[in-house]
């Protein structure tokens, strides 16, 4: 039986995924302002147009969750596996994700992100 409606589930990933994501391009914008670019100007406007998009979605995520009484929560991070509890009218949906596809899928969006 499935507990967390299908349309909550991207919500629930956003909340995973954005927060890495903003991680990752603020560092990347540090760089780029430390000039590791003979040209930088460009890549930090890029830089800064993805972060607004993945802050933009994290709002809505952040919203749809808080609007619906659903809530996240990050559990133990291990060596292969992070776990996460999603939790709706009650009930609790333990999750574990694999960490090597955390990685993989935060860079698919971060290219959604780039090329948007």
């Amino acid at each position: 039986m499935m507990l967390i409606p299908g349309e909550a589930l991207p919500h629930f990933e956003n909340l995973i995924y954005m927060p890495m994501l903003l991680t990752i391009l603020s560092r990347d914008r540090q760089a780029f302002e430390k000039g590791c670019c003979k040209f930088s100007d460009p890549y930090i406007k890029l830089v800064d147009k993805a972060l607004e998009r993945v802050q933009k979605d994290l709002k809505t995520s952040s919203d749809y969750l808080r609007q619906n009484k659903m809530k996240l929560i990050k559990g133990k991070s291990e060596e292969t596996f992070t776990t996460y509890t999603f939790i709706y009218q009650g009930y609790e949906d333990q999750r574990r994700y694999l960490n090597a596809r955390l990685k993989n899928r935060t860079e698919e969006l971060m290219e959604l992100f780039m090329i948007k």
